[in-house]
């Protein structure tokens, strides 16, 4: 049994983390931490838990593992106490807020020999693991060019402090807008499909509707829109925006060499191939979480499966590096107007 406490009982942490948690039969969430101590406690009553005032009393607890659901800000400073302490480590995305941040939580993570997985759940959705089965078999040939995409009309109400007052719009506690929460999702994702890092970006991340409670624009991107050249030498768009204001999209449409692939692009289906030969190929596999359709992640099991048994996390930190490089990458593109290369490892 996995004795799991949970740092940060936000929005993530309510609807994901300690839900999926409790349906787990070798998990049992012990401890809980806020930096609003009452909701703290009204979590640990429902869950049976024990609410701590600080994280350095929950760090000193009897939990196996913790899930850092905070702010992005406080993600690197809570991820590497908990390594200090001895305890295992699920962190939401993104990672962190700058490259030294994420490297330094992989850096204890080995020096303390615990496991720190990332969650960076689109490699999970069941169309991806198909569409990744597909490419790897070559079903569309080589990936010459992509565009992938995840955009809605923002994260408002995906917080308990709902409005563009809570701490996803505020520059000091998110650092980064939508490619932090979204950009990250599907410049990993890319990577995954294609067995390929990015090497090169040309990005422009931007603000461009999103406003404060007195109108002026929010301090952190809306959109973020960034031309990726890969290692394999593909080349294709990557776009995460909070200004959809219609249906959520989270599609992503690869142009290979012997057909196109499309992955929760047609409404009907998860997965639609069209092959150069004429032939038409759809698969029909689990509907993409939206953030009005919530469902179960597979990371709370994959992190717990990996503590039981003692195997490398399905997401590892290290594993998730050359994404966030991309992301800071192509911030810096944005700032300074010139083509970033990508160094990775």
């Amino acid at each position: 049994m996995v004795r799991v406490g949970v740092i940060g009982c936000g929005k993530i942490a309510q609807v994901r983390h300690l839900p999926e948690y409790e349906a787990n039969s070798n998990a049992q969430i012990t401890a809980v931490f806020d930096m609003n101590y009452d909701r703290a406690c009204e979590i640990a009553k429902i869950y049976g838990a024990v609410a701590y005032k600080t994280l350095e009393e929950l760090l000193a607890s009897d939990v196996d593992a913790v899930s850092v659901c905070t702010a992005n800000a406080n993600h690197a400073a809570s991820t590497i106490a908990a390594l200090r302490a001895g305890k295992h480590v699920l962190c939401e995305k993104p990672m962190a807020i700058t490259i030294d941040e994420c490297e330094q939580m992989v850096a204890e993570a080995r020096a303390a020999g615990k496991k720190l997985m990332i969650d960076q759940n689109q490699r999970f959705a069941r169309a991806h693991v198909r569409a990744k089965e597909l490419l790897d078999a070559g079903k569309i040939g080589d990936v010459l060019t992509f565009r992938t995409t995840f955009g809605h009309g923002g994260p408002e109400t995906w917080s308990v402090d709902p409005g563009t007052g809570s701490w996803f719009f505020d520059p000091k506690r998110a650092a980064m807008g939508a490619m932090a929460d979204l950009g990250v999702h599907k410049t990993d994702l890319i990577q995954w499909l294609l067995g390929q890092t990015v090497v090169s970006t040309t990005a422009r991340v931007t603000t461009l509707d999103k406003r404060d409670p007195q109108g002026n624009l929010v301090g952190v991107d809306d959109n973020a829109i960034c031309v990726y050249t890969m290692s394999g030498g593909a080349i294709g768009s990557m776009t995460a925006s909070w200004t959809y204001y219609g249906p959520e999209d989270n599609s992503t449409v690869l142009y290979g060499t012997r057909g196109v692939m499309r992955i929760y692009d047609d409404p009907a289906h998860s997965i639609v191939v069209d092959l150069a030969c004429g032939e038409h190929e759809t698969y029909d596999v689990e509907a993409i979480q939206t953030n009005d359709n919530q469902t179960a992640s597979g990371i709370i099991d994959a992190f717990v499966d990996c503590l039981e048994n003692d195997t490398d996390p399905a997401i590892s930190g290290e594993s998730v590096l050359a994404a966030m490089r991309a992301v800071f990458g192509s911030i810096e593109s944005s700032k300074t107007g010139t083509v970033v290369n990508v160094k990775q490892g």
